[in-house]
């Protein structure tokens, strides 16, 4: 029988003794409640209406005066309603007839001894029947007491021997199974769990002897070892989603993933256990991983053009280099997705100048007064046209500046211009959105207004781009620090936040093309916003990066611009 057929058992039976147990308690508490309300409704209110009848009739010496026959009549009405034993009814009837007889009589007063007679009865077979009542709720209790104590004694026999078997029969073989738990961690193979039983316990000890002897095989054998460790690692290896090429101290090729295999269009064989260099020399593509002097490659694979980020991470044995590995990570995607953005801000900016400009010269016509004159109204609908027309020209213009950037071409204004009003720039267009998360920005510039030489609107675009990146991953409540110092010859912007912060591993990557930091928050663009503010500002002859002492710490993004004497 299985364990869960045993405590089942058991409990259905302690369930079934209880409910019986229960039953009959409840069964006995019943019918002696009904034996006692017989006796008090049946038997002592007829004693009840005896009494009051008699009442009546005692103290007077033979006659009955007319005057208490109603409340004889209501007391005779009540004990014919309540006739509950033999022969009371022939005894209540008799006692209607004398009444009867007594109202028919014309004289005042009426003889007792017909109304006496069966009131006496009456009462004498009530008194009986109470007795006789006694005698059986009393041998009612009596036999509920004695049964009710034999089956709670054989309960609690039960109960206790349940109680006192039971928790040894479920803790021994747990606390034998623990201790050879506790021995095969401490790599004693060889030990076995002794007891044998049909139910789970017995199953547990087979199955728990099973897996020590088979590890004991394992553990005497260090080729199985090796090998189980190597098929994990090429199955890890082969399921990672990026190409991945593992080289040694000396490059040789330790392995090479499927995806690998195929970007690369050789066969294992020929690649694994070679040394890398000489394979190079018949492959462009190895030969360009292994040379590392692109980040980003262009790869034709069966007729289809592919992008890919190119990364080495160094293997260490603590300080020493035990080879390198190379990984490929599709890039295609993003890349599409860049070029398809560029080329339509580029259309849609350059197809807007067009009737944006003639927009503006027409409503310079109706302002013309050889056109005609034009009232207040009129001339306060044409100046707030003009206001969006001169808007729209100026956002076409960011639009196509933007698509010369990640296109190579980028023109700048360079000129004096006060490092203030950059920072009131890019103030004014983060401001909304700061309220929106309820971030404060604190401010901190220098007391002496500080020049730099820069374009004004795309500073102030890395400027916006990093508050912004501030802000949405700042909390609620929290505070961004916005800082403008003088450092030598450089003015340096820089922006703190409260945020996630960001692992060392991944500060000199930010910069790069459709990088995305894994903050498990869900990708929120393509990774190109801070490699453009790369390109604006060390176009303009300044340098750019980001601090974090790790998770949890909040980050700092920075530049400097150079400053004009």
């Amino acid at each position: 029988m299985k364990l869960k057929a045993k405590l089942s058992l058991g409990l259905w039976f302690l369930f079934l003794v209880s409910s019986l147990l229960g039953g009959l308690g409840l069964y006995f508490l019943r019918e002696l409640a009904q034996d006692s309300q017989d006796i008090l409704k049946a038997n002592y209110e007829s004693l009840s209406y005896v009494e009051q009848m008699t009442s009546f009739i005692d103290g007077r010496e033979d006659r009955l005066r007319v005057t208490d026959m109603q409340e004889f009549e209501t007391a005779l009405r009540k004990q014919e309603q309540n006739v509950t034993e033999v022969g009371e009814r022939n005894l209540t009837h008799q006692l209607r007839l004398g009444y009867t007889q007594w109202q028919r009589d014309t004289s005042q007063f009426f003889p007792l001894k017909s109304l006496r007679e069966p009131l006496h009865r009456i009462s004498e077979l009530n008194r009986q029947a109470i007795f006789r009542k006694s005698q059986t709720a009393r041998q009612t209790a009596d036999t509920a007491l004695l049964l009710l104590s034999c089956i709670a004694t054989f309960c609690l026999l039960v109960t206790f021997s349940f109680a006192i078997n039971f928790p040894s029969f479920i803790a021994n073989p747990i606390r034998e199974l623990t201790g050879k738990i506790k021995e095969v961690a401490a790599r004693n193979y060889a030990t076995r769990l002794g007891f044998r039983s049909d139910d789970e316990f017995g199953e547990l000890a087979a199955a728990f002897n099973t897996m020590a002897q088979k590890l004991d095989q394992w553990e005497n054998s260090n080729l199985a070892k090796i090998q189980f460790e190597k098929r994990r690692v090429e199955t890890v290896i082969a399921s990672m989603p990026e190409a991945i090429i593992g080289l040694d101290e000396k490059r040789t090729i330790l392995f090479v993933n499927p995806l690998g295999l195929s970007l690369l269009g050789m066969k294992e064989s020929d690649l694994v256990g070679k040394y890398a260099p000489d394979v190079a020399v018949r492959n462009d593509l190895l030969r360009t991983l292994l040379q590392g002097d692109r980040d980003e490659l262009k790869i034709v694979t069966e007729g289809q053009e592919g992008y890919f980020s190119r990364e080495t991470q160094p293997v260490k044995n603590g300080d020493t280099q035990i080879g390198e590995v190379i990984v490929l990570r599709n890039v295609t995607r993003f890349h599409d997705l860049d070029q398809a953005k560029t080329n339509f801000i580029a259309t849609v900016s350059h197809e807007l100048k067009t009737p944006i400009s003639a927009i503006k010269m027409s409503l310079q016509l109706l302002t013309d007064k050889r056109v005609g004159d034009l009232n207040d109204d009129q001339q306060q609908l044409v100046s707030s046209i003009q206001s969006d027309a001169q808007r729209l020209l100026r956002i076409t213009g960011e639009l196509l500046e933007l698509s010369q950037v990640e296109t190579g071409n980028i023109q700048l204004q360079i000129a004096p211009v006060s490092a203030e009003t950059i920072l009131s720039l890019a103030q004014e267009s983060v401001r909304s959105t700061a309220d929106q998360r309820h971030v404060q920005l604190a401010v901190e510039v220098p007391t002496t207004p500080l020049s730099v030489l820069a374009d004004p609107e795309k500073t102030a675009w890395v400027l916006v781009n990093f508050l912004t990146n501030a802000i949405r991953y700042s909390p609620e409540q929290g505070t961004v620090q916005i800082v403008i110092r003088k450092v030598d010859q450089w003015a340096e912007f820089s922006v703190r936040d409260q945020g996630r912060g960001i692992e060392a591993s991944y500060l000199n990557k930010i910069f790069e093309r459709y990088f995305q930091i894994p903050n498990g928050q869900g990708k929120t663009g393509t990774g190109l916003g801070l490699a453009i503010a790369k390109d604006f500002i060390e176009a303009q002859g300044g340098n750019i990066w980001a601090q974090s002492e790790g998770l949890g710490y909040g980050s700092l993004f920075a530049f400097r611009l150079p400053l004009h004497s």
